[in-house]
């Protein structure tokens, strides 16, 4: 099989890779060793492996940005080694492969990877694919960031003090109380009469209710409605 092109100009430098780390999985030494030089002249860690197996360990390893990935490797089958990789890691994946049909490419497609160049391919349309890859994976993983960011909410037992996306939460004693107790027990289930025992004592004389008007209160003030989730006939629980 011929080899790809060499690198062309103007590539370098189009964003910040100097830290971006790309495992190269391919049993065709030549090409491997291609594919490593041209993506180390772009600034990229460039780790390689010669067998699926190794490619699995490699990428649990090294925590690549990116994962060239052959279609035909000797151990295990390179659709299966990117079902794997997508099931373990959070990585894309660029397909690598002499197969050219349609059937094929969807096929490598819904087995996760990412985008598919044909063999014999143009370094520089590989370098151009790796970029744009990482280009839209980074803005969905910045996207979801700021999402998870939107929904934080930190607890300060020492401080006695509740802040919801930085902004301070006015609560009172028992509320402030209620919600420390659900963070310190996340994802647990508790009945009102558990949380009556906990935050009021066993002997107070107030029913129930008492426990669902604080959960309220606490869901309007703290923006907690998804998070203080109702577990009907049972109680309630903090998801956060």
């Amino acid at each position: 099989m011929p080899f790809p092109n060499a690198l062309g100009k103007g590539m370098r430098g189009e964003t910040n890779l100097e830290k971006r780390k790309i495992l190269v999985i391919e049993d065709e030494k030549p090409i491997a060793e291609i594919l490593k030089y041209g993506f180390e002249k772009e600034g990229f860690e460039v780790f390689c492996a010669g067998t699926g197996a190794e490619g699995l360990k490699s990428a649990e390893e090294r925590q690549p940005n990116l994962v060239l990935l052959d279609w035909m490797l000797p151990d295990i089958a390179g659709v299966d080694v990117c079902r794997l990789l997508t099931e373990r890691e959070n990585v894309p994946i660029l397909m690598l492969t002499a197969r050219s049909n349609v059937e094929d490419k969807l096929y490598g497609l819904e087995s996760g990877a990412d985008d598919y160049v044909t063999k014999p391919f143009d370094l520089r349309e590989v370098v151009a694919r790796v970029h744009t890859i990482l280009r839209r994976f980074e803005k969905v993983q910045e996207s979801r960031r700021t999402e998870a960011s939107c929904c934080s909410i930190a607890v300060s037992e020492e401080e006695h003090t509740v802040l919801r996306d930085g902004r301070p939460v006015d609560l009172t004693p028992k509320e402030f109380d209620l919600l420390l107790f659900f963070v310190k027990h996340p994802r647990q289930v508790f009945t009102r009469s558990a949380l009556l025992d906990q935050i009021w004592g066993f002997d107070y004389l107030g029913d129930t209710r008492t426990v669902d008007i604080h959960i309220q209160r606490l869901r309007r003030k703290a923006d907690l409605g998804e998070q203080l989730v109702t577990v009907f006939g049972v109680g309630y629980k903090y998801v956060p």
